[in-house]
């Protein structure tokens, strides 16, 4: 006797050795044995041998008509017995073993058709049903020739029509269940290309800058760059007004000027130092919709050749510290001895006139270690820049912390040319050394100003948003911790309201202790919390997006000037910078030399999509003498990021 069962999902064939009611010792064809279920049992014959029966089953399943069998098929249940008798029989006749077992295969091969109610039991698929699962299966071999058909047309380098509306989602969040997505993988695997690559050789990505620029829009601004229509804020018209002549110090292209000094002096006293910081939280107040404007980005984006403020532009000119306008600003007074001790200070509300607004590519010029050292010249508020330079000079002192990390240079970008056409732009990278005496001038009296006013804020009780490091580790903070980089007891970053959110919480708070009001962020406030995470998440992210399209300017510099070799500094390991370039790079082949060693790379390889950049080893060249731990590049990172920040406040980024 031989026995059809089925097993782990399949039909197979043996002879039976022992029969024990609930089991049975069956032997295959193979000569392997194995113990069954009696109820997995579906057919027993007697002829013909195992072997030859799922040959000719196989071989009659091929012939059935699934359409017809369904016709023939009763309603209600059945045994693939008793159709294979009605199939193949007929006249009252029974179909034969092979005959019985070829109907099982069919059916169970027939899924649409005929759905399983049990161990070789059917029932044939409700008309509707069976309709609508056609429509089905039919659909989906109309999507089969239409992948075939697509990456055909990706593997030709033209695009298909499909694609056009999805190439945001296809590039930066594809959806793998859409035919379109399997065909550009399904292309991408035969050609060996990523999905940018290809898109890109098929004309989908008009340029690298597009790439990069439109996936942090999709990630950061899903919405779009464009404010919606909102009241420019009004200009506050019953403050005191301060008498100075204030001005400010920042880079040719800023616009949102935060920050302005001035000078008087105080006979027999020294001298009262005025800065001057922009008051936008005069203008508008939490919850208004400049504020979820403000809440929602959370901070400036800037890049080389474009940013995205935080505020609409009818805001920013209202509030920034322009030449030639009175504006409503918070200042702190210092009072300071003619040995440059601060004895006192004074925070008011006021409007402060500004005189001027001095940029560095005029006042560097004759305002530098060399001018200071020979005797500076003449040129407007020479004096006043001495002073606040000699006055930050102690300020550093007596921290105990430099203002600038040694050796390390700033670097500004100039894009020529519309970047809605990026790739006929030209790109110039210059050079300058970080600690300037402008910089150490605004640097040291930023970090007075907000290390001052966090104290207050502090001392006062009203909750703010501090910057903090301890134990190396710099965090955002609502408590007032030390930031021992910056050598101080406290740090809120209060000195960029234009541009930065946590800065404009912390003067409205700042405000209302001045005018000894009610906060608008009381102790231990989810939304100053929540404010506060997400800043820190957001700017992040902002940072990591202006240092990924620095190293795009960067490798578009490299390929504009022809670059063939270029010589570096050898960090740690095989990590070099690329000299007169803000460019980090490894370099495998390098061999294992000593840090500080100078060396010749051949530029290999660029690929914009990609930011990637292949050098090799060239030769060695002369040794650079460094300070120790320069080339720990973490520390380096995080020390460079701490001692800008002041700078930063002050517009310098931009």
């Amino acid at each position: 006797m031989h026995v059809l069962f089925e097993e782990e999902g399949a039909f197979k064939a043996g002879t039976v050795l022992a029969d024990n009611d609930t089991s049975l010792q069956v032997e295959m064809a193979s000569g392997k044995r194995a113990k069954i279920k009696s109820s997995n049992v579906l057919l027993r014959f007697k002829e013909p041998a195992p072997s030859e029966l799922l040959a000719r089953a196989e071989e009659l399943a091929a012939g059935v008509e699934t359409e017809f069998l369904w016709e023939c098929a009763a309603d209600g249940e059945f045994s693939f017995c008793d159709l294979a008798d009605d199939y193949f029989g007929g006249s009252g006749q029974k179909a034969s073993a092979g005959e019985a077992a070829a109907l099982l295969l069919a059916l169970h091969a027939a899924p649409v058709y005929f759905h399983r109610k049990g161990k070789g039991r059917f029932r044939k698929a409700p008309p509707d049903i069976l309709a609508a699962a056609l429509a089905g299966l039919e659909k989906k071999r109309q999507q089969a020739l239409a992948v075939e058909r697509m990456v055909g047309e990706l593997k030709a380098f033209v695009l298909p029509q499909e694609f056009m509306p999805l190439l945001d989602q296809l590039l930066y969040q594809p959806d793998r269940n859409r035919p379109e997505t399997k065909a550009l993988e399904a292309a991408c695997a035969e050609t060996g290309l990523s999905a940018p690559h290809l898109l890109e050789k098929c004309g989908a990505i008009p340029s690298a800058y597009a790439f990069h620029y439109q996936r942090f829009l999709r990630e950061q601004f899903p919405r779009g760059i464009a404010f919606p229509e909102v009241d420019a804020p009004a200009i506050p018209d019953d403050l005191p007004r301060a008498d100075v002549r204030a001005f400010s110090i920042d880079d040719a292209a800023t616009t949102e000027i935060d920050d302005a000094f001035s000078l008087q002096e105080l006979p027999g006293i020294g001298w009262r130092v005025g800065i001057h910081i922009a008051a936008p939280g005069l203008g508008f107040a939490l919850h208004s919709p400049l504020d979820l404007i403000a809440r929602a980005r959370l901070s400036t984006v800037y890049m080389p050749g474009n940013k995205i403020t935080m505020l609409p532009d009818a805001a920013v000119a209202n509030f920034t510290l322009a030449e030639g306008r009175d504006c409503p600003a918070v200042s702190l007074y210092l009072t300071v001895t003619p040995e440059y001790e601060i004895t006192a200070h004074e925070s008011r509300v006021e409007i402060v006139p500004i005189a001027a607004n001095l940029r560095h590519h005029d006042v560097e010029p004759v305002f530098n270690e060399q001018t200071l050292a020979d005797g500076l010249p003449e040129f407007p508020f020479r004096d006043e820049l001495k002073t606040l330079w000699q006055l930050a000079n102690a300020c550093e002192g007596r921290r105990g912390k430099p203002s600038a990390v040694q050796g390390v240079n700033d670097y500004n970008f100039s894009i020529d040319g519309d970047l809605a056409d990026p790739e006929k732009c030209r790109v110039e990278i210059s050079e300058r050394k970080r600690g300037s005496p402008l910089d150490k001038l605004v640097s040291e009296l930023m970090i007075v100003a907000n290390s001052t006013w966090g104290g207050l804020l502090a001392e006062k009780g009203v909750p703010a948003i501090y910057r903090a490091q301890t134990g190396g580790k710099v965090r955002m903070t609502t408590s007032p911790l030390p930031h021992d980089g910056l050598g101080v007891e406290q740090y809120a970053w209060s000195s960029s309201p234009l541009r930065r959110y946590v800065d404009l919480i912390n003067q409205w708070q700042l405000i209302a202790c001045l005018e000894g009001v009610a906060p608008p962020f009381k102790p231990k406030s989810e939304l100053l919390f929540a404010a506060m995470r997400d800043f820190d998440l957001t700017y992040s992210a902002y940072a990591d997006f202006q240092r990924q399209m620095e190293r795009y300017w960067c490798l578009r510099w490299l390929q504009q000037e022809g670059v063939q070799t270029i010589e570096a500094t050898l960090r740690r390991e095989n990590l070099v910078k690329l000299d007169h370039l803000p460019l980090l790079q490894r370099v495998p082949s390098v061999p294992d030399l000593a840090p500080g060693q100078r060396v010749r790379l051949s530029v290999e390889t660029i690929d914009l999509l990609t930011l990637e950049l292949g050098c090799r080893y060239l030769e060695t060249l002369e040794t650079v003498l460094m300070q120790d731990g320069e080339f720990d590049e973490d520390a380096a990172t995080e020390q460079e990021g701490e001692s800008a920040e002041s700078a930063e406040s002050a517009g310098t980024a931009s």
